[in-house]
């Protein structure tokens, strides 16, 4: 009786075993063709990703094809285990990672070019499954945007800004100007063409020789630059020490730690000074920074910068201030702003027409303003006594603001007044005359923005 049982069960079990083995595929392998950008150019790396959970990748075959040509860029094989071993899928994932473009292939030209990727799964002895082919057409981009500077006399000092208008080729998907490590973006020319454009720069304060350049590039980045200042003032800076006392320390160090309780406690009164005058300074230029990237791509003034009236300045812009305790230097920062003084708790007019971007207490600058004049310009209002305004108003020129006050680093009752570009504090002194205004951008502008003086 046993033995008639045994030899049907093993029959059954080799025809299960025969056909496992005739017979088990995995599914189609999934392929997926990323390329790091839209378009290729000179050397865009392309990701090449490929799943078979079942059984695994048999093969794996990468080529590029253009008009009647056919290359093979990158080949893998996989060893493939045997149908019973289920234990083992073998290969089931892998990603390959290449470059295609101008410096990789010859005779490339400025057309679609297709990637094509064959991947095989694993078979049986009766099975051998055909590969899935996946075609990916990406164009190629082997020139450059054009770009032609259309304005002139271009004149700009250290810490200074200046304006350019140019014209960029329908490739172009990004331009402006890029002055050291510092980015200006471009913005459509009011009242011109879509491809006429203008840019807002300024020369950083801190780089006496630098080599600004107006630039355009594709969507494979490929990159046009061109050279626009015609003369370039460097500057002097001026110094000043800055003597601190315990009882200044004592006076402006609780109130900020207090205020930005993210801020650690550096054990001394000194420490936690200079932790605030340096790293809490630079995290607040980098928000700064941020909050530039969120400026309206349009001009919200159209006259010229207001002063405080009345007051006298205290502190002028890009002074390097070196700061001395018992006698011995302990910082060195630069104050890039205007302080300015006239009466305890005077008002605080708007430089100009803007929106409230910000209005808190903000670190260094104790209770501040800052207000957005389109096109990534910004003013700051610093160490106000009060607010009276809130954020995402609508403010007119003179507007009153709030109080002057010695909130933050602020040894006396004053204004701290600074103007940003992107992010980039520069001189004030150029927004508040009429005539640079008029000169260094309406005139380049043209009439489409009234410029009023």
């Amino acid at each position: 009786m046993f033995k008639r049982l045994v030899l049907p069960l093993a029959a059954i079990l080799l025809l299960a075993f025969l056909g496992v083995e005739l017979f088990r595929v995995g599914p189609p392998p999934e392929i997926m063709i990323t390329p790091a950008l839209p378009a290729i150019g000179r050397r865009t790396p392309v990701e090449i990703s490929l799943s078979e959970p079942k059984r695994g990748l048999s093969l794996v075959r990468v080529e590029w094809l253009q008009g009647d040509r056919i290359e093979l860029l990158a080949e893998r094989s996989y060893e493939t285990p045997p149908a019973f071993a289920f234990w083992n899928r073998g290969t089931s994932t892998d990603t390959l990672q290449i470059e295609v473009g101008r410096d990789t292939i010859q005779g490339l030209r400025a057309q679609h070019l297709v990637i094509r990727v064959t991947a095989g799964r694993t078979g049986t002895w009766l099975r051998r499954p055909v590969p899935v082919v996946e075609n990916l057409a990406v164009p190629v981009r082997l020139h450059p945007p054009s770009l032609q500077v259309m304005s002139t006399l271009t004149y700009a000092a250290q810490g200074g800004c200046e304006a350019v208008v140019y014209r960029v080729g329908d490739t172009a998907v990004r331009d402006g100007v890029r002055a050291g490590d510092w980015w200006f973006p471009g913005y459509p020319l009011p009242g011109g063409t879509g491809r006429e454009r203008f840019a807002l720069f300024a020369l950083p304060y801190d780089q006496n020789s630098p080599q600004p350049r107006l630039t355009a590039e594709d969507d494979a980045r490929n990159e046009a630059e061109s050279a626009i200042i015609d003369r370039f003032f460097p500057r002097s800076p001026r110094t000043d020490i800055i003597e601190l006392s315990d009882s200044f320390l004592n006076k402006v160090v609780p109130e900020i730690m207090a205020q930005t309780p993210d801020l650690a406690d550096q054990g001394t009164l000194l420490d936690n000074y200079l932790a605030i005058n340096g790293d809490l300074r630079r995290r607040q230029d980098e928000e700064l920074k941020a909050l530039a990237g969120k400026s309206r791509p349009e001009f919200l003034w159209h006259r010229p910068f207001l002063m405080m009236p009345n007051a006298k300045v205290m502190a002028g812009f890009a002074e390097r201030r070196t700061y001395k305790y018992q006698g011995r230097v302990v910082d060195q920062q630069v104050h890039l702003g205007y302080d300015q003084a006239a009466v305890r708790r005077a008002p605080v007019p708007a430089a100009n027409d803007g929106l409230v971007v910000l209005a808190r207490y903000f670190g260094i600058y104790g209770n501040t303003v800052i207000l957005d004049h389109g096109c990534g310009l910004m003013t700051v209002y610093g160490h106000l006594s009060t607010i009276s305004v809130a954020e995402g108003g609508t403010i007119a020129r003179g507007q009153v603001l709030g109080q002057t006050g010695e909130t933050g680093l602020a040894g006396g009752d004053h204004l701290h007044f600074a103007v940003l570009l992107h992010g980039l504090p520069v001189t004030p002194v150029e927004w508040w005359d009429g005539h640079w205004i008029r000169d260094r951008i309406a005139r380049k502008l043209g009439g489409a923005w009234q410029f009023q003086y």
